[in-house]
């Protein structure tokens, strides 16, 4: 890709007074939602799934990806702060047409497959509290409902009442203190890689590699920066050091988070369901019951909580970050802080995405395998979004002063071997004999 000529972007000039800065929660914002955000539906089931099994073996996956995520959002996060555009601006702006489009290609079907699964997976628990109801109603319940949402509140509102469902979340990480742990084997298997060169493990690292590494995150990551600059367009703003310092602590908190519910979903049911022979979870039924040692028969209750909380919490990001891009490509106003008929075209296309993903229900699969085949998608397409934001990032008619240090790009491209040979291993899998 050779980018066009453009002049390096233009600081806007800062006042001289100081300004208090702001105290830690405060100062946490796009990268925390989107680390809750990255724990949806699809990353619950996907962890579900890896710990009954394989057991312990995939542990190591959550500590090995979070610097890599971590680098990656933040270099998101900082081409949406320079530049004051999402990656589809500035793919528009500066590169040919032909790699937006073919971004664009690979990254719809993705997040429409991850909506559907969200939204079949939200409408499967649903229907175990309410057994009356069918699941496929559930979903066109919720999918009515954020809709409605999305057009009348800012995502903001929307995040701050959800987040709290999702600290259900937080059981996962005291089941395993109440089950006998060897800790040194837990320990051993967090921090020492175990690869097995088989079909189903090869998947699976693939399904928690693009879980993890989201195309889609990358997209809302620079989106809601951009979408911080504007709001302070009022006022003068610099991007400076103190700025990317509290864009980095905010980036950083949202994976670590992230990545630490991921190890202890993993690390539930690697010793719950794995050691009881439960090794392939088909229904959610299944996968709630790795909360019995704390909740007992009514385990589904706070497992139904995790999955509807972060599954509302996460398909606005998903619509929104499509509909950023697409807003972006074709120059239209977007925006979830915008009204409907401010930006008619943006909405239009996260109806759409919600539709399509909702209709993705009649086609037979179950939640669980739904959720993790769109995993494993984005495990496929992560490689080429990682290729494009690492020339992004480093481009200096892009990013002026502010292009990759040594650190994001060895982390950056570390990903983007991660990544791409993971997903060649699986491909080779499935077409060899």
């Amino acid at each position: 890709m050779v980018p066009n000529a453009s002049p390096a972007p233009v600081p806007v000039a800062v006042p001289r007074r100081r300004r208090p800065r702001p105290g830690f929660w405060k100062s946490l914002g796009p990268g925390l939602i989107t680390g809750a955000s990255d724990d949806d539906p699809s990353g619950i089931a996907t962890y579900s799934q890896a710990g009954a099994a394989f057991g312990l073996a995939t542990l190591w996956t959550a500590l090995f990806t979070f610097p890599l995520m971590a680098a990656m959002q933040e270099m998101c996060a900082r081409i949406g702060l320079v530049t004051a555009q999402g990656l589809a601006g500035n793919l528009r702006q500066h590169y040919p047409r032909a790699v937006l489009v073919g971004l664009l290609g690979l990254t719809f079907p993705a997040i429409v497959l991850n909506i559907g699964a969200d939204l079949e997976g939200m409408g499967a628990v649903a229907h175990l509290l309410v057994p009356q109801v069918p699941a496929f109603l559930f979903s066109i319940l919720f999918t009515g409902l954020l809709l409605v949402a999305m057009v009348r509140w800012p995502y903001r509102r929307i995040a701050a009442v959800l987040k709290w469902l999702c600290a259900a979340l937080l059981v996962y990480v005291v089941v395993p203190f109440l089950v006998r742990q060897h800790w040194a084997d837990v320990l051993r298997h967090a921090v020492v890689p175990e690869l097995r060169l088989t079909p189903a493990f090869v998947g699976m690292l693939v399904a928690l590699l693009g879980t993890t590494i989201s195309p889609y995150l990358f997209f809302w990551q620079a989106d809601m920066e951009a979408e911080e600059m504007h709001h302070h367009r009022g006022r003068a703003v610099v991007v400076d050091k103190s700025l990317l310092h509290t864009m980095q602590t905010d980036v950083n908190v949202g994976m670590l988070s992230s990545n630490v519910i991921m190890f202890f979903i993993m690390l539930t049911t690697g010793t719950v369901l794995f050691p009881a022979g439960l090794r392939d979870i088909t229904t959610v039924e299944q996968a709630a019951l790795a909360l019995r040692p704390l909740a007992g028969e009514q385990a589904y209750l706070l497992f139904a909580a995790g999955i509807i909380g972060t599954g509302l919490l996460a398909i606005p990001v998903l619509a929104g970050a499509l509909s950023y891009a697409v807003a972006e490509a074709l120059r239209w106003r977007g925006g979830l802080d915008r009204k409907f008929r401010q930006a008619p075209g943006f909405y239009a296309t996260m109806f759409v995405s919600l539709v399509a993903g909702v209709l993705l229900d009649g086609l037979g699969i179950s939640p669980m395998q739904a959720l993790l085949y769109a995993a494993m998608l984005y495990g496929l397409t992560a490689p080429v979004m990682i290729a494009i934001v690492l020339h992004l990032a480093n481009n200096k008619a892009v990013m002026g002063e502010f292009t990759n240090g040594l650190a994001a790009n060895v982390l950056g491209g570390a990903a983007l071997v991660l990544m791409s040979g993971a997903g060649l291993l699986l491909l080779l899998f499935q077409l060899a004999p």
